[in-house]
């Protein structure tokens, strides 16, 4: 046995969980509680791993517990540590079960037509859908809680491989007594004063507000939201206009709001994302489904 293995530590996971919850509380109680242990034999875990370490992690005061500075070195890998043991996990239960697939989307896009064909042409695979907010896709790839996603743009690409599908046309949501609303189409120039709802992610506020703008100028500011439903109330309350995906003419059921074309702004892109390093049998499937049925918004059908 090396020296370097006869001196690193062998740290259990769970007391490396329970420092960090204790950390994040900043108090002993507060954390047996999260982690539903009592607190005398949250004490004593933390202290093992103390032991474990050579290393005082926390220090109790009057107004509850502070790291000491070997504290908070540790924390930060504490939290490293955990996510990548979660991952590695997620990444192993995903090889061990190659007949099964869990497929994200994102509000307005339908994945129905590839999941379809997936199923017909692998009738022996379990395949799952599951919906996923806005600003999910690319966490719930990395976290192993979906295989693949459909997802508009922006968000980060590495580590991922992503497939533009389609794409959609950019539209300006007003409430229907705006005083755009009815008008064929319009341009930045028209909502130049408008306040606009505000998201909270850099990269989606630059291209969902065009910001900034094409004249240098700095898009109006407005509410933060972080839900769909949230901004279509800020917009019928008549507090912001928000620039919003095609898909939402569809997906709006508010008689209250209205979509109007946008000129002058190029569309969004709808995409399938999968992580860059999985080449499974099932995940090559879809993403072939994919490119042959989800290259377009689906078409309304006409009824008798």
């Amino acid at each position: 046995m090396s020296e370097t293995s006869e001196s690193s530590p062998d740290l259990d996971l769970r007391l490396v969980r329970y420092f960090t919850v204790v950390a994040e509380q900043r108090h002993f109680g507060r954390a047996a509680d999260v982690l539903h242990v009592a607190q005398p034999s949250l004490s004593r875990q933390i202290r093992r791993l103390e032991e474990q370490l050579g290393a005082r992690l926390l220090d109790r005061t009057p107004q509850g517990t502070r790291l000491t500075e070997a504290g908070e070195a540790f924390l930060r890998h504490a939290r490293t540590l955990l996510r990548s043991a979660g991952q590695a996990v997620a990444r192993t239960r995903a090889v061990a079960e190659p007949s099964h697939i869990t497929i994200g989307y994102t509000t307005g896009l339908i994945v129905t037509p590839a999941v379809r064909d997936l199923r017909r042409r692998h009738p022996e695979a379990e395949v799952r859908t599951r919906y996923l907010a806005w600003n999910e896709p690319r966490a719930a790839l990395l976290k192993y809680q979906v295989d693949a996603a459909v997802a508009r743009m922006p968000f980060a690409t590495d580590d991922l491989h992503v497939t533009v599908l389609h794409d959609e046309p950019r539209l300006l949501m007003v409430p229907v007594d705006h005083r755009l609303a009815g008008k064929d189409s319009v341009t930045l120039d028209d909502i130049a004063e408008e306040p606009m709802v505000c998201l909270p992610d850099p990269m989606w506020n630059a291209f969902w507000r065009v910001d900034p703008r094409p004249d240098g100028r700095r898009a109006p500011g407005g509410p933060v939201v972080g839900t769909v439903e949230d901004k279509h109330e800020v917009i019928a309350s008549g507090q912001a206009v928000a620039i919003v995906p095609a898909g939402a003419r569809t997906t709006n059921r508010r008689p209250d709001l209205v979509t109007i074309a946008l000129e002058g702004v190029e569309p969004g892109h709808v995409v399938l994302a999968t992580r860059a390093d999985d080449h499974r049998r099932l995940v090559t499937a879809f993403r072939k489904a994919a490119r042959t049925h989800l290259t377009g918004p689906p078409q309304p059908r006409d009824t008798p």
